[in-house]
């Protein structure tokens, strides 16, 4: 007999090798791989009776063991379980108990047949093995020789997660006796066959799992880690794309820009700088296009040229004529990020000329009622001055000036609506 058990222990742990080698996807020890397992229910033996002797389903089985996964599809388990049966209905006496120890082949059928949403709480174990049993006889038939051999078994778990430690089990097992000699009753014998006595058992319990990982291998989904080495790819994706930035559209990315609020079109330096190199605060290019356009400060003030004005005027008339904005999202009253630097611009030319004011005109597109339309340029003129206070502008040089909606563009344009979402200004 021990031959016999020592044969099949060698046979299944080469089974389990087999298994764990062919997954090394999964072996690791990202989750626990030891739990232990208690069960109690009913038995019901069905075939290897003598005549005039049967029994009904018996309201005692239990159970008690331990298993080990290799992976999160295959282990072994060790248990041992103890019942007893007798007479049932019209039957004669009898009284039989049992004792069996088995080692099986654990298969987790939720993970590999891939029910991986499904088995985050409800799970399906599959086992099969063999082992050595042992019948004894209470009654008349008590001085009869104790009948033990080996027997072969296969069933089903059905797990219910109640916790990260604790499972609620179901199990079905059917066990085939290998050469039994005396019947269940212990009256009779067994026919010469080598499978003639089978019994089911069926039992509930809980699995009890061991470990220090937050999760057994039961429950393990390796696309759970997948899935966290994904979204730490993600993120650094996201955080080098939030680098790559380039809020002013100068062609320099925000985290070298050493000015990220440069004026759109202008030219910059590598550290994405405006090229200013006179140094009087207007970058290279705004200035030739307002020397173009209201003369060439360079020049004297005897000169041909009755343009001329100063660098001053000159920015002056630029805000004046609107060329300087502030531009806003459709009902919104806080300035879009690559249109701040109408604000700064404002805010360099107020701080260069401390005795100058300036009027902050709010303008909302004719989208929706005008009393309405009238409160937003109100809002946005405001959240605008809000800024420049901030920025240590005295409140009492600006002067908020609701132009409420502006019409001269096709209302039905989106694209031409986005021009009169804006602020601008007036310096006097």
């Amino acid at each position: 007999m021990k031959k016999v058990l020592l044969t099949l222990a060698f046979v299944s742990f080469a089974v389990a090798n087999t298994f764990g080698q062919s997954d090394s996807t999964y072996t690791g020890g990202d989750y626990n791989k030891w739990s232990i397992e208690v069960g109690a229910g009913v038995n019901k033996p069905f075939k290897a009776f003598t005549a005039d002797y049967y029994t009904g389903v018996e309201p005692l089985t239990v159970e008690l063991g331990a298993r080990y996964m290799f992976n999160t599809k295959f282990g072994l388990k060790l248990s041992g379980s103890y019942g007893n049966f007798n007479e049932f209905d019209k039957s004669l006496e009898f009284k039989t108990n049992y004792v069996m120890a088995n080692l099986q082949g654990v298969f987790n059928l939720g993970r590999i047949m891939n029910f991986e949403q499904f088995t985050k709480s409800f799970g399906l174990l599959g086992h099969a093995g063999a082992g050595w049993y042992q019948l004894s006889f209470d009654g008349d038939n008590a001085s009869d020789a104790k009948d033990n051999g080996i027997n072969f078994m296969a069933g089903l778990t059905g797990q219910i997660k109640l916790s990260k430690r604790i499972v609620f089990n179901l199990d079905a097992t059917i066990y085939g006796n290998s050469l039994q000699q005396k019947n269940f009753d212990g009256y009779g014998t067994v026919d010469a066959q080598v499978f003639d006595a089978w019994m089911l058992t069926a039992t509930g319990g809980f699995t009890f799992y061991l470990g220090s990982k937050d999760v057994h291998a039961d429950w393990y989904i390796e696309t759970d880690k997948t899935k966290e080495q994904l979204d730490a790819l993600e993120k650094r994706v996201g955080d080098l794309e939030t680098m790559l930035n380039d809020t002013d559209k100068d062609g320099v990315p925000d985290y070298l820009d050493a000015e990220p609020n440069t004026t759109t079109g202008v030219a910059v330096n590598s550290k994405g700088q405006a090229i200013d190199n006179n140094g009087n605060g207007v970058p290279d290019e705004l200035e030739s296009y307002m020397a173009k356009t209201y003369g060439d400060p360079t020049k004297s003030a005897t000169s041909s040229s009755s343009a001329y004005t100063s660098n001053n005027e000159l920015i002056r008339n630029l805000i004046n004529e609107g060329y300087v904005c502030t531009y806003f999202n459709f009902n919104e009253s806080k300035p879009t990020n690559v249109s701040t630097e109408g604000i700064d611009f404002i805010l360099t030319y107020l701080r260069n000329n401390p005795k100058a004011n300036v009027e902050i005109i709010g303008h909302a597109d004719e989208v929706g009622r005008t009393s309405y339309n009238d409160q937003l340029s109100v809002k946005r003129a405001e959240a605008v001055k809000a800024i420049l206070v901030k920025a240590k502008i005295d409140a009492s040089r600006l002067k908020v000036v609701p132009a409420g909606e502006d019409r001269s563009v096709e209302p039905s344009s989106d694209g031409a609506r986005r021009l009169v979402r804006r602020v601008t200004f007036r310096v006097n």
